[in-house]
């Protein structure tokens, strides 16, 4: 298991709700803590052969604790519904990017008219891209959530309008 590999793990738990992780293979085990854990609980890669030696994946000390790398709350839904805004979820714990490269345009932006089938962003999950699509006929009434933001499965990330 690399390195890159576990810290996409490290992020991925850092943001949903569990407090524990363990993950197994070949002889390889990792175990995450969060939320109360101690600093002598740094995540380490260990062999499960006695005889041989445990290999350490250690993080950079510069690496923030787990309640240092959320920094943004996930925004509620307004209270008042009346203008039928239809709020579009996060299928999963990712980040989100409004284009699909730094070099391109946004997919959408407030006030654009969508179809329910067309692809208003992408959350990006342990390297792979998912394209999110609006659901619904309307017009986006709100981005909720900024381009490269951490976002939490079932965080709203859009509003749209529907007629």
């Amino acid at each position: 298991m690399k390195i890159q590999e576990i810290r996409e793990i490290i992020k991925l738990v850092d943001n949903s709700s569990i407090d524990e992780f363990t993950y197994e293979s070949e002889g390889t085990k990792v175990k995450l803590r969060k939320n109360g854990a101690s600093a002598t609980d740094a995540p380490v890669a260990q062999s499960a052969a006695p005889a041989a030696p445990a290999p350490v994946a250690a993080m950079p000390a510069a690496t923030p604790k787990a309640e240092e790398m959320v920094s943004e709350e996930v925004p509620e839904l307004p209270a008042n519904n009346s203008e039928n805004l239809h709020p579009i979820l996060s299928p999963m714990v990712g980040t989100f990017y409004q284009s699909p490269s730094p070099e391109e345009p946004a997919y959408v932006q407030p006030g654009a008219k969508v179809k329910a089938d067309q692809v208003v962003c992408i959350v990006e999950a342990m390297k792979l891209f998912n394209e999110i699509e609006a659901e619904v006929d309307g017009e986006i009434a709100e981005i909720l959530v900024k381009d490269g933001q951490l976002v939490e499965y079932g965080q709203p990330l859009f509003l749209v309008k529907t007629n």
